[in-house]
């Protein structure tokens, strides 16, 4: 069962004398679950092969975006087409008009918006422009949920800082944080209680509606319409932070799912069919305080690339026009991918609990339901990385945290999820089996 690693090996040497722990994103070098990571090649479909050219059904997806799999024709057909034309302008093209269309008629609370190169660019625009249009200083985020590396945003943050166990980050300057006030998710007595200490102070609540980024942790059942109500009658911003949950969990994100008009919304690279891409936007009263209009500056070259567009175009366009095959198939194979790990896992005597929202979802290592970061901090981490390993040895790529959400994509079939299903019962076996070689009753 052991596969060739002796390329992605080399290659991971000669990048651990370029970049900080032979990568550039931290959650890549595998620390938390150990074992080498696969030097990726190339992808297709549901697939990525790596440099020794060992195969693997995919369920991080680019980290969200690829939502109809790697590579697909139409997509890269209007890559390619956009690319002899050439690769970047630093200026505007009808390209941008009928990309940024699209996306206001999936997200109508995105009236006007601003194409920028990613979603941490999205977000602190977002809340540079919430101070603006409130003149208030303090920002309301939730622990375990991450909105990028802004300064004033890595505060308790989940994703990598939470897989690495960061408490937030060096460089990170008190005067910045200070402004940010950190809550525990799901806990509306919480914000209550911050509201009326800093009356008339708090300029936005940013969320993610669904959180993606401490595993998979959906709201409460009328958290998300408490939150717009609150902010809505303290004269306080709701922006919803969408870089992970847009055109994911439904075609208008989890805004449609959930019936709430957040007041600034921010998009990710799906919105870019995976090229750097990040949106934010909402009514014209608040955008149109964004320069060149308003006083809020903001730009970039890249902004609106047009390479992206074209693949934001292609990718939304076939998510338009195939909505409803495409999001009950993937809540159809999702649902019974993660039924069938979980079921796998209790026929082994393993204990896991699982999340899902639509085709984004996580086996949390401990049982009970998780509603935030505590809950979350609590699984067993070990167990998870020793599941990451036994999964990856058998073609499966999951990513490499236990507190990241993973995806499936319209190219997943049911002979994938079969597949992952078999290798999901043959690593728990192996738990089993190493139990009882502990008890004394192996062989």
């Amino acid at each position: 069962m052991t596969r060739p690693k002796e390329k992605s090996i080399e290659l991971n040497r000669r990048a651990e004398q370029l970049f900080p722990g032979g990568v550039n994103s931290p959650v890549r070098a595998f620390r938390a679950v150990g074992g080498e990571p696969p030097m990726i090649a190339r992808g297709e479909g549901s697939r990525l092969w790596d440099a020794d050219g060992n195969p693997y059904i995919d369920y991080v997806g680019s980290w969200g975006p690829a939502i109809l799999g790697h590579a697909d024709p139409e997509v890269v057909e209007a890559v390619q087409r956009a690319a002899r034309n050439a690769t970047s302008f630093g200026a505007s093209t009808a390209a941008e008009i009928e990309l940024g269309e699209l996306v206001r008629e999936a997200f109508p609370s995105i009236q006007m918006m601003r194409f920028v190169s990613s979603g941490t660019e999205a977000t602190l625009s977002a809340i540079r422009l919430a101070r603006a249009f409130t003149g208030r200083k303090y920002i309301i985020k939730f622990e375990g949920c991450y909105h990028g590396h802004t300064d004033s945003l890595l505060v308790k943050a989940g994703s990598g800082v939470a897989t690495l166990g960061i408490p937030g980050s060096a460089g990170v300057l008190e005067e910045q944080a200070q402004f940010t006030l950190a809550l525990p998710f799901n806990s509306l007595e919480a914000v209550e209680q911050t509201f009326a200490r800093h009356r008339d102070q708090i300029a936005a609540i940013i969320v993610e509606p669904i959180v993606g980024n401490m595993g998979c942790v959906p709201p409460c059942e009328g958290y998300l319409y408490k939150l717009r109500e609150i902010t809505r009658d303290r004269g306080s911003l709701l922006i919803f932070d969408e870089v992970m949950t847009g055109f994911r969990v439904a075609f208008g994100g989890a805004q449609e799912l959930y019936d709430i008009v957040p007041d600034l919304t921010t998009l990710g690279k799906i919105v870019g069919g995976g090229l750097p891409v990040g949106v934010y936007g909402g009514p014209g009263e608040i955008m149109r305080m964004v320069a060149p209009l308003g006083p809020v500056y903001q730009a970039g070259t890249l902004s609106g690339n047009p390479l992206a567009m074209a693949a934001g175009i292609a990718t939304v366009r076939r998510l338009k026009r195939e909505r409803i095959q495409i999001y009950s198939i993937l809540e159809k194979n999702s649902a019974t991918l993660v039924a069938g790990v979980s079921e796998a896992a209790r026929e082994n005597r393993v204990e896991i609990g699982a999340q899902r929202v639509g085709s984004m979802f996580t086996w949390f290592f401990q049982t009970g339901q998780i509603h935030n970061w505590q809950d979350a901090a609590r699984s067993d981490t070990e167990k998870f990385a020793q599941f990451h390993r036994g999964m990856l040895e058998r073609g499966i790529y999951l990513p490499p945290s236990q507190f990241e959400a993973a995806f499936l994509s319209a190219a997943h079939t049911a002979e994938d999820i079969a597949f992952t299903i078999e290798a999901a019962s043959n690593t728990f076996a192996g738990f089993s089996a190493q139990t009882q070689s502990v008890l004394g009753g192996g062989k």
